[in-house]
């Protein structure tokens, strides 16, 4: 048996508790999970999106035509947890 699967066994195990404490660890422990090099990824994609690039037009027509429907997003908004 590998390592990952003797990981992903014992991640089986955990208790719901244990999971959530092991998803809010996760990027500390794999900071490829978290951060720059995920947004770097994203960014160098190049393939189409239609569907998201039709969202993004309809989000930009509507900001235009009625810019209070969009409440501005702050840096703190991020930090809030629901």
């Amino acid at each position: 048996m590998s390592k990952v699967e003797e990981i992903e066994m014992a991640i089986r195990t955990l208790s719901s508790a244990e999971r959530g404490q092991l998803l809010e660890d996760l990027p500390s422990l794999l900071p490829e999970l978290a951060g720059d090099a995920s947004w770097q990824r994203i960014i160098r994609d190049t393939r189409p999106r239609p569907a998201f690039s039709a969202l993004l037009d309809e989000v930009d027509v509507e900001t235009k035509r009625n810019p209070d429907a969009f409440p501005a997003v702050r840096e703190g908004d991020f930090n809030q947890r629901p």
